[in-house]
């Protein structure tokens, strides 16, 4: 986990390096002073749980590998400002997070793939520094609206254990937004390469008393994403 976060950080300051590029033309062109342009965004996700278990319990939950998904999403771009847009992106993305179930010995007793095909419709505030040559680095924070299409309203039946699992997950959930990227001013369009991460509010996991042991030693159980974008505006 702390790693994961390590490499965001990372991802956040790198638009610190532009500051040192040479004077070069401009691509001037009109589509950033627009009050209203528009877009599309394709990028990578990998999902992930933040696993709080109930104390002293003898079991540990954790999503010990992350698995690739894919983003899609229109890009809606408002501009009240020079220094400030207003972000809408709705889209969907699909992605797989495997949690893994360990005794007090860390040995691993079960396994549970959830795959998510979640309909996604962020509101984001875009905060811009000045334009330095044809890239202009920018931070970015806001909410999503977040419905996954791939949960079930009866409980899901997964598990590697010798007896079957059950474990059903609430399908909504609104997410907190923050990150960084940079857009770069291309002759035709813009490039904008942008470092996300979307962490949840809610427990999503339905604690149903008749679980096994192991799912019913979990607190709460919230969604975080990391994602990679490529928007081409």
């Amino acid at each position: 986990m702390y790693k994961r976060t390590a490499i965001f950080i990372i991802l956040l300051l790198f638009p610190v390096v532009l500051a040192a590029q040479k004077a070069k033309p401009k691509n001037d062109s009109n589509y950033d002073d627009r009050l209203l342009h528009f877009g599309f965004s394709m990028g990578m996700n990998t999902m992930d749980f933040i696993v709080k278990q109930k104390p002293g319990s003898e079991y540990l939950a954790e999503v010990t590998s992350l698995k690739p998904g894919i983003n899609i999403q229109i890009v809606t771009d408002y501009r009240p400002s020079t220094y400030l847009d207003i972000r809408f992106l709705p889209g969907v993305s699909f992605g797989q997070r495997n949690l893994d179930f360990y005794d007090s010995q860390r040995v691993r007793f079960d396994s549970v793939q959830i795959p998510s095909s979640f309909l996604d419709f962020p509101l984001l505030l875009k905060m811009k520094g000045m334009r330095l040559n044809n890239s202009r680095p920018y931070i970015i924070g806001g909410v999503s609206f977040r419905y996954d299409l791939a949960g079930k309203s009866e409980s899901l039946q997964f598990g590697s254990g010798g007896a079957e699992s059950q474990i059903k997950l609430n399908r909504a959930d609104f997410y907190y937004d923050i990150g960084a990227g940079i857009d770069f001013y291309l002759p035709y369009f813009k490039l904008t390469i942008e470092a996300k991460m979307s962490t949840g509010f809610r427990d999503l996991l339905n604690h149903n008393p008749e679980l096994p042991a192991h799912y019913q030693a979990i607190e709460t159980l919230r969604s975080q994403m990391w994602v990679l974008s490529f928007h081409f505006e």
